[in-house]
């Protein structure tokens, strides 16, 4: 139990250099694995689910060695990963399993992909019935884990995509490395870009058409491993983002974070708000990154349909709590895969902020949210429900509350950001 200690007069102020990047991180530890040589990453994301991404490739015969956020990797090669003696566990991580399950589709061995409690209640045919198209041979578990993938030789495919899901996008992309032809896939909406930014990298050969969702992969190709420095990551900044935005007489400002266009819809979206926002981007030749000053600001309510959604879809609890202190009333929808997260996000955070008298009704893909109503505090026992970003949401809505609060299952942000409270406790006013 975690308590949050409520508004803090003085606001929030500092200097704060946010975890890295989780999916750049994932893809880190894959693309360095199936490359030849070394891959050296540097501000690797240490959470529970980038761990589960490290340890399933060591048990694939890859030799990683990790000091805290520094990785090496001694890459294996496209074709050198090994049969694991166990199970693979991904723990909560739905990136790793989708992912990897693009790359396993292809191995010449059998191999089982098993999860906690809550992956296991994820959808895993949105993976599975794509990969199938290319000659994959998965066998879910009604939908979902544990699932086996017993490794084919893959062909080729032109393929459009049914969801909006970047982590479907790679799993697809992976599986095409290994085809016999050049694969077409066509996205409903574009999402986050990092696998094929990372794969140019590392020398694969993948383009985007300019219509943004049409991507032609080439197989087989030779992969080197890269030096890389993992750029803060955005999800993770969102979440002083809004603190600052929403705290009274508050000023921080985060280091290095990643600016990729597929990632920065909660800046956009706060910015549209009238959020107070200063860029100082910097120039690089990967993934673009910058430092962000944040300020308090009076914000305007807000629409987003369905159309913004694959770029904020982590963001969108942030989003509402926005909205809960925007002049007017906020409209949300077009997110019913906020569904098949971690837990049914629109109904914990309907249930949970209901709980701080904030004026919200639930909608099958979203929400409605009233931020004229002031809030009022009905039940000071918040729960987490086992989901890292409902967890770190209610900590930042506690700082907008005159007393104090419990966060039963406070520790679920291990799993993207074990630091956050003790990074939040940096900006907080010295007595």
């Amino acid at each position: 139990m975690k308590t949050l200690n409520g508004k803090p007069s003085a606001g929030l102020h500092g200097t704060l250099v946010v975890p890295g990047d989780k999916s750049i991180s994932h893809r880190g530890i894959m693309l360095g694995a199936i490359s030849e040589g070394t891959t050296h990453l540097s501000h690797f994301l240490t959470s529970a689910d980038c761990l589960s991404t490290l340890a399933a490739f060591q048990q694939l015969g890859v030799q990683i060695e990790r000091d805290d956020q520094e990785v090496t990797i001694h890459g294996v090669g496209l074709h050198g990963l090994q049969a694991s003696a166990q199970p693979l566990d991904m723990g909560n991580s739905g990136t790793t399993t989708r992912l990897i399950s693009g790359l396993l589709a292809g191995r010449s061995f059998t191999s089982t992909l098993i999860g906690d409690a809550s992956l296991s209640k994820r959808p895993m045919k949105r993976v599975s019935v794509p990969l199938g198209e290319m000659g994959a041979q998965i066998a879910t578990t009604d939908g979902h884990l544990p699932m086996t993938i017993t490794g084919s030789q893959l062909h080729s495919v032109t393929y459009q995509l049914q969801v909006a899901s970047a982590q479907v996008k790679s799993a697809l992309i992976l599986a095409a490395l290994q085809a016999d032809q050049p694969s077409t896939f066509v996205e409903q909406l574009p999402t986050r870009d990092h696998t094929e930014r990372m794969l140019t990298q590392f020398g694969g050969d993948i383009t985007t058409a300019t219509d943004g969702v049409t991507i032609t992969v080439q197989p087989q190709p030779h992969l080197t491993g890269q030096t890389m420095t993992v750029p803060g990551d955005m999800s993770s900044a969102a979440f002083f983002m809004v603190a600052a935005s929403l705290v009274p007489n508050s000023k921080i400002t985060l280091k290095d974070v990643g600016l990729n266009k597929t990632r920065t819809g909660l800046l956009d979206i706060l910015q549209r708000m009238g959020g107070k926002v200063t860029i100082d981007a910097e120039p690089t030749d990967g993934e673009p990154i910058g430092d962000l000053t944040i300020e308090t600001a009076d914000l305007h309510p807000i629409t987003i349909g369905a159309a913004e959604i694959p770029a904020v879809i982590d963001e969108l609890p942030l989003v509402a709590l926005l909205a809960a202190k925007a002049d007017g009333v906020s409209r949300i929808t077009g997110a019913e895969e906020l569904r098949v997260k971690e837990t049914d996000r629109i109904a914990a955070i309907v249930q949970e902020f209901k709980k701080l008298g904030i004026n919200i009704e639930e909608l099958p893909d979203g929400f409605v949210i009233d931020g004229r109503t002031p809030w009022h505090v009905t039940d000071t026992q918040l729960g987490a429900h086992d989901d890292h970003r409902i967890g770190m949401v209610l900590g930042v809505a506690g700082l907008l509350v005159d007393q104090p609060l419990e966060l039963a299952g406070a520790d679920s942000v291990r799993i993207s950001y074990p630091e956050f409270f003790d990074d939040l406790d940096t900006l907080l006013p010295k007595e």
